[in-house]
């Protein structure tokens, strides 16, 4: 499987303010790749750089294979991007604002174009009604749309369920899976909900105040096997040094944040808690990391 995205050393400096610093990764093709962290962690930054929205400070973008910045052109032409919120004309149909698009990536789209990309995100019916009248989730699907009239190989979408209600962030998510699953999309999704993302990504990233904390797979990150269990107990101190003592030190995650975890195989759990109360370690709750929130929660804490 060929990279789509490749990205080395990235910076982005705005006077003494590290956006990104020194990001590097890969999106390999037909990805649902997500791309996680908190409000301000230098997503969007990144993001307006592979679209070459903002010049880097430092580093290398590959796209397809070619340097960002001698192939701008032959690039764009096969990526589709919604920055966050999808710039529409409201006043104008949902055909009409798919029309301007498809004509300012350089293509003229057939009626029959526009149809069948109206029906891929559900708004075939809605073809003929100016965008004023729409939900917000009915625009970001309209967006999709737009993004998408030129067939690019590649999809950058920075937050796009920002905003929607369950509703409309449930249609995403299958529009999602169905982009990637059925068409064989690549797609770099960032978001900070953090649940959807265990949801359709099959990889991510996750960064804080601008460098990479870890990337993987997201089946091994939380594989069960190696599980991230946080230890509560009012007696921190005792506890790691009881930890770091013995048979569990191996186990033992960066006790220097204040917090007592450890990584393991849940079925351990019990044998682990058995040799804190044996070593008078008062337990509070040893609590499985299971989920990708709390495994992003557990990395970012300060």
């Amino acid at each position: 499987m060929s990279d789509i995205i490749r990205v080395k050393d990235l910076s982005k400096h705005f006077g003494e303010l590290k956006a990104v610093q020194q990001l590097s990764f890969s999106v390999g093709e037909g990805q649902v790749y997500g791309f996680l962290g908190q409000n301000g962690a230098g997503k969007s930054t990144t993001i307006r750089m592979l679209m070459t929205l903002i010049e880097p400070t430092d580093g290398e973008i590959e796209l397809f294979g070619m340097n960002l910045r001698k192939h701008r052109k032959e690039i764009l032409r096969q990526t589709g991007a919604i920055i966050e919120k999808p710039d529409l004309y409201k006043y104008l149909t949902a055909k009409e604002n798919v029309r301007i698009f498809s004509r300012l990536s350089g293509i003229r789209a057939t009626e029959k174009q526009i149809m069948d990309q109206l029906s891929l995100v559900g708004l075939a019916g809605r073809a003929d009604s100016k965008v004023k009248t729409y939900s917000q989730g009915m625009k970001q699907r309209l967006g999709l749309a737009c993004a998408l009239v030129h067939n690019p190989g590649l999809i950058i979408l920075d937050e796009p369920t920002n905003g929607l209600d369950p509703q409309g962030i449930a249609d995403m998510r299958q529009l999602i899976l169905h982009l990637s699953r059925d068409l064989r999309k690549t797609l770099l999704v960032s978001s900070h909900l953090l649940s959807e993302m265990e949801m359709i990504a099959d990889h991510m990233l996750i960064i804080h105040k601008g460098e990479k904390v870890v990337e993987g797979k997201v089946s091994e990150l939380l594989d069960p096997e190696k599980t991230m269990v946080e230890l509560l107990t009012p007696d921190i101190k005792s506890a790691i040094s009881v930890l770091k003592s013995g048979p569990w030190q191996s186990h033992l995650k960066d006790p220097s944040k204040g917090t007592v975890r450890l990584e393991c195989n849940r079925n351990e759990i019990p044998a682990l808690n058995q040799y804190l109360v044996e070593k008078s370690i008062p337990v509070q709750s040893l609590r499985p990391l299971n989920s990708l929130e709390d495994y992003f929660l557990s990395l970012t804490k300060v």
